[in-house]
């Protein structure tokens, strides 16, 4: 359930008009504490605009302590820099302007999903097991990389998954906009953690695509420096979170990649009949077995295969040394989409392309199992990273 704490009437009536009439009321922070210690399963609460800034921030801190699956969002007249750094450093999953009822509901329903994560609701929380995490990559730019991402992760949602599609290209990430999001927070934000990576500071980062997607989004601003090692904390507390986390990479093997590939289960590598893209797959794949990722766990897919310019799928197998696991035709109906920020897999769920990728994200996720070679290849990455940096500087 919802607290709001707030004594405007106006502004109770608004949010209860977007929350529901069961949302509680109360006029203070003593009141709620009081509301609390008798109702232990609350999720969410909601501080209004006459709730004195920093006694939040301090209730804020307190429950991240005491009651870590109680969401804090607070509601404020102007949302500046300084009042959204200081909530995030202080444990506020939101932070949002009273006006943005909209996009309260949409952080009341993250706080819901992440309180059923967190007390065991959830039926993978029950079974006590991770994840599994996806990587898509490709060296090789306008293979359609990021379009295989972002419809692999909406076929997992639709397929009944917790999903968290995580944009790590960032420099360029293009997720957000294949989705038609505008995020209000990304992967800049981390400093703003105060480097405590955890599930209730992660969960304010996210932005909610669906009601089983949500989006971690690349900055907006260029020259934005995301730490490596919070980008594997990140990955690691996200796969506690989601039932599978899709990774969209930059294509080139930086410490984020590295990162990802750290914690993958499996790796969707992206092609195209080219040779530039056949030339630099082949050497990715050097890279890769220099990093000890076992080739049964690649899943090829050729994108534009039914294209006649002279190299064969057979032939771009042979080079590379994998088969492919699906091959997608060219199609003009997958860049319409892509240019309305929709997945083919939901505006056209009839298409061939869309049928093809909602079936291998299906066996994709079946076949994520991880095996005893797989654990011990897992051990031995971050070792043999310092094997490609001394490669790299020689």
């Amino acid at each position: 359930m919802t607290t709001l704490v707030e004594q405007d009437l106006e502004l109770i009536r608004l949010v209860r008009e977007e929350l529901g009439a069961d949302v509680t009321v109360v006029d203070s922070l003593d009141r709620l504490q009081e509301h609390l210690d008798q109702h232990t399963h609350e999720y969410a609460v909601v501080v209004g605009t006459s709730v004195d800034a920093g006694a939040a921030r301090a209730f804020a801190e307190a429950s991240r302590i005491h009651r870590p699956a109680l969401s804090v969002i607070m509601l404020r007249g102007v949302v500046d820099n300084d009042v959204l750094a200081a909530a995030l450093r202080s444990g506020m999953r939101d932070v949002l302007e009273a006006n943005d009822l909209a996009g309260l509901g949409s952080a009341v329903g993250r706080a819901r999903t992440l309180a059923h994560a967190m007390s065991g609701t959830a039926d993978r929380a029950a079974e006590a097991k991770d994840g599994a995490l996806f990587t898509v990559f490709s060296t090789k730019g306008g293979v359609g990389k990021s379009m295989v991402a972002t419809n692999v992760a909406a076929s997992l949602a639709d397929q009944g998954h917790r999903v968290c599609i995580v944009d790590l290209d960032v420099q360029c990430g293009d997720v957000a906009i294949m989705l038609q999001l505008t995020p209000l927070h990304t992967l800049a934000d981390l400093t703003q953690l105060s480097g405590r990576i955890d599930p209730s500071g992660i969960e304010s980062l996210l932005s909610s695509h669906s009601e089983r997607l949500s989006v971690l989004a690349a900055p907006v601003q260029l020259e934005t420096h995301v730490q490596p090692d919070q980008v594997s904390s990140v990955l690691a507390t996200l796969k506690t979170m989601f039932d599978a986390v899709v990774v969209d990479t930059s294509g080139a093997f930086d410490d984020h990649a590295l990162a990802a590939l750290d914690h993958s289960d499996m790796l969707i590598v992206v092609g195209t009949l080219d040779i530039p893209s056949l030339k630099s797959l082949k050497l990715a794949a050097g890279t890769l077995d220099l990093l000890n990722f076992p080739r049964e766990r690649w899943r090829l897919v050729l994108n534009r295969a039914d294209s006649k310019v002279g190299l064969s799928a057979k032939e771009f197998e042979e080079t590379l040394g994998v088969n492919a696991t699906i091959s997608l035709p060219s199609s003009r109906d997958v860049l319409a989409a892509v240019n309305r920020g929709e997945a083919i897999v939901r505006s056209n769920s009839g298409h061939q392309i869309s049928k093809t990728l909602a079936s291998f994200a299906g066996q994709l996720y079946a076949d994520a199992a991880p095996t005893p070679a797989q654990d011990a290849s897992a051990g031995s990455r971050r070792g043999s990273r310092r094997k490609l940096r001394m490669k790299k500087v020689s």
